[in-house]
């Protein structure tokens, strides 16, 4: 690997594995070199390997059968591969208990909701309290806030400071009486990498639980849930490699015994009577309906794939790319792009919010694509962060394994005549 404490302009390398042999296992990107197409929006949905793409297609092609069902060889082929994916994920995510305490969802934001109406209904009343953070994700806010009016509990909030940095002044002080303590692990707007085993500890000695947004962290960074002292973490597949229409919760066998189920209907009991019901085991008991498998199955080749070019190694060519173009950016634009978020690469994850004097995000990423560089424009689902920063919404790069400093290079020349066209 290279020295990635130095940024350079040639091929930069994730491991032993350039990022142009990266590129080759994505079909998206094959395409001619002078119409390179510049993804830079991989913190909204990532692209997707061949290999994820054959291992769906190898499902429905040869094994496709309902699982937990069927006794015949293709139902018990089926179930196989979607059981084996739960406990790839599991294990990738350090879980004790994988097959157990992974609980597959549609996506972070179902997850995070199954937290809320499954636990937070069993735990909080109207006399309870929570603790968020101002930099939440509208999934990590939301469904707090739908529960808050049916039950009536405080919600606290955890400020931000000029940096984009926690301000944990008065931690004690909220979680006095608190039962969770909700935080994204890194900002999807500010990028902010935050402290979260810092925050687990606090919220332990506070007697409340810390449900972790892990939505940006785990495809980007090594996550172990059980050194990180998480009680519960959502996650989803299609920022880390994997399809769209699967994520996961993860969380301690305890509480997911003392959960309730957020969906009824087939397969998440264990016995129905005209009178009632008995619900299944874990993980079971929440994963009512035919699940998503052939999402599942292209989960799990997705953490295969990951694992295969090593969680630490990806965490470092984040930096490497966002260290680069923080420093091309100031030195090209000076005041007149402001990056939000922390000034020090050390403390970000691979995304940069920027904000154009004069232009609005909307026609900034417009005139970006016109030079085939991708950007996210918009709220980014934290409307109360972009309230606190004073802005309706932010240009938002963000970098993934498939990108390297070719692609920051192209950034910063469409930026520039995006500058240009607007002066």
């Amino acid at each position: 690997m290279e020295n990635l404490s130095t940024p350079s302009t040639s091929n930069d390398s994730v491991g032993n594995v350039s990022v142009d042999e990266i590129r080759k296992d994505f079909p998206i990107f094959d395409r001619p070199a002078d119409n390179r197409l510049v993804y830079l929006d991989s913190g909204a949905s990532s692209q997707r390997p061949r290999q994820v793409l054959e291992a769906m297609d190898r499902y429905y092609s040869t094994t496709h059968a309902n699982v937990h069902r069927g006794v015949y060889r293709i139902a018990e082929e089926a179930t196989r591969l979607y059981e084996q994916a739960r406990v790839e994920l599991g294990e990738f995510i350090g879980a004790p208990n994988p097959e157990r305490e992974i609980v597959f969802t549609k996506n972070a934001t179902e997850a995070l909701n199954l937290v809320s109406q499954g636990l937070g209904r069993k735990i909080l009343t109207k006399d309870s309290a929570i603790v968020l953070t101002e930099m939440e994700h509208h999934a990590n806010l939301v469904p707090w806030m739908i529960l808050k009016e049916q039950i009536g509990f405080e919600i606290r909030y955890i400020p931000f400071d000029s940096q984009g940095i926690l301000d944990l002044t008065d931690l004690d002080r909220l979680l006095d009486g608190a039962s969770i303590l909700g935080v994204t692990m890194i900002g999807n707007v500010l990028g902010t990498i935050n402290p979260v085993a810092d925050l687990a500890r606090a919220a332990h000695s506070a007697g409340a639980l810390l449900v972790a947004d892990g939505a940006q962290h785990v495809p980007h960074m090594p996550t172990n849930v059980e050194e990180l002292g998480i009680d519960l973490m959502a996650l989803t597949g299609h920022k880390m490699l994997g399809p769209t229409g699967i994520g996961a919760l993860w969380a301690k066998e305890s509480i997911l015994d003392l959960m309730m189920p957020f969906l009824g209907g087939g397969d998440m009991i264990e016995d129905v009577r005209l009178g009632g019901y008995s619900p299944n085991v874990i993980p079971y008991k929440f994963e009512a309906g035919t699940p998503p498998i052939a999402e599942a199955i292209g989960l799990g080749e997705a953490v295969r794939y990951l694992k295969g070019i090593g969680m630490e190694n990806i965490h470092q060519h984040d930096h490497v790319l966002v260290e680069y173009a923080m420093m091309r950016i100031a030195e090209r634009f000076g005041s007149t792009i402001k990056i939000h978020g922390p000034q020090d690469p050390a403390l970000r994850g691979g995304l940069l919010s920027i904000e154009m004097e004069g232009v609005h995000p909307h026609d900034l990423s417009q005139v970006l694509d016109e030079y085939d560089v991708c950007v996210r424009a918009g709220h980014h689902c934290a409307k109360p962060l972009m309230k606190k920063l004073g802005v309706g919404a932010t240009a938002r790069a963000s970098f993934y394994l498939y990108n390297d400093t070719k692609d920051v290079d192209a950034l910063i020349e469409a930026l520039a005549k995006a500058q240009a066209f607007f002066a």
